[in-house]
């Protein structure tokens, strides 16, 4: 790996820990890293953005209260999306990639975070108007400074990852991808973790299989139903176990703020698929064999 491999495989998505989410308080957030801690989730993925701008915030007073030393977790964080809401006062959703914004947003996520560094930072979304001399400088100032140890990206395409690599290595890929959103198995996203080395992370792991009830969800429902019983496995890890089996060695971004879930999920690191039972789900869930 391009970044030195001490994330947690299961890491924890702060998405919804705050507004527009659970509305967890201090003393609720500060218990919920514990937990995650006491089972081996030692990653906290965040964005700038999460909350209105203010989960960051909220994550580093509860951080601060905790009693949690800073190397003992690692904090991941994103910037670049320029929202409407109370805290931005722009006039459209939009992109900024300049070398000064970076620097500002990271600096901003420092201070709300309440630490001294970034383990990872990533520009969330890709934007026609980047350059990569700029993010190059803005990486350059951050790393020579301490105050993030690696970059990557999230939500980019392959071409998109060369273009900023044509100024500054990019050490990890943030995608969605799930047995039911498996576009980044066939568009060149994993083929790229692995051959260029990047740390490869999936949001939304589990995909629409909760969410939502049709042909789809029906049919993996039923291909799972029986292989629940042969692993003695849940569904969501199942479908975990899915991803987790890939080479490209995904990190899920787990988004739930249950304890019994997240626990679960870690459990999910101890079912080894066997190869014709990975195919099966896939099968399942794209309502077809494989070309």
């Amino acid at each position: 790996m391009k970044t030195p491999v001490y994330y947690s495989r299961i890491i924890a998505g702060t998405m919804t820990w705050g507004q527009g989410g659970k509305r967890f308080s201090s003393a609720e957030m500060a218990g919920l890293i514990r937990a995650c801690l006491d089972m081996g989730i030692t990653t906290f993925d965040h964005a700038d953005i999460y909350g209105g701008y203010t989960t960051e915030t909220e994550f580093g007073k509860a951080f601060s209260q905790s009693g949690v030393q800073r190397d003992s977790i690692q904090l991941i964080s994103k910037c670049g999306i320029q929202y409407i809401s109370e805290a931005r006062p722009v006039r459209v959703k939009h992109y900024e990639y300049g070398a000064d914004y970076i620097l500002h947003s990271a600096t901003a996520s420092l201070r709300n975070l309440k630490t001294d560094y970034l383990d990872l930072l990533l520009l969330h979304r890709p934007s026609p108007l980047m350059d990569p001399e700029e993010v190059a400088a803005a990486f350059a100032a951050l790393k020579d400074s301490g105050k993030v140890k690696s970059f990557g990206v999230s939500n980019f395409t392959p071409s998109q990852i060369r273009l900023i690599e044509s100024a500054v290595p990019v050490e990890a890929h943030q995608f969605e991808c799930s047995l039911t959103a498996d576009k980044a198995l066939w568009d060149g996203t994993l083929d790229d973790c692995i051959t260029s080395r990047r740390l490869a992370m999936s949001w939304s792991p589990l995909g629409a299989y909760f969410r939502d009830s049709d042909a789809r969800t029906e049919r993996i429902r039923e291909c799972i139903g029986p292989l629940t019983e042969k692993y003695g496995a849940s569904e969501s890890q199942m479908l975990l176990a899915w991803l987790l089996r890939h080479p490209a060695g995904i990190h899920p971004v787990v988004g739930t703020t249950l304890p019994e879930r997240l626990r679960e999920s870690c459990e999910a690191l101890s079912v080894e698929l066997e190869l014709e039972d990975w195919f099966s789900m896939l099968e399942a869930s794209q309502g077809h064999k494989v070309p």
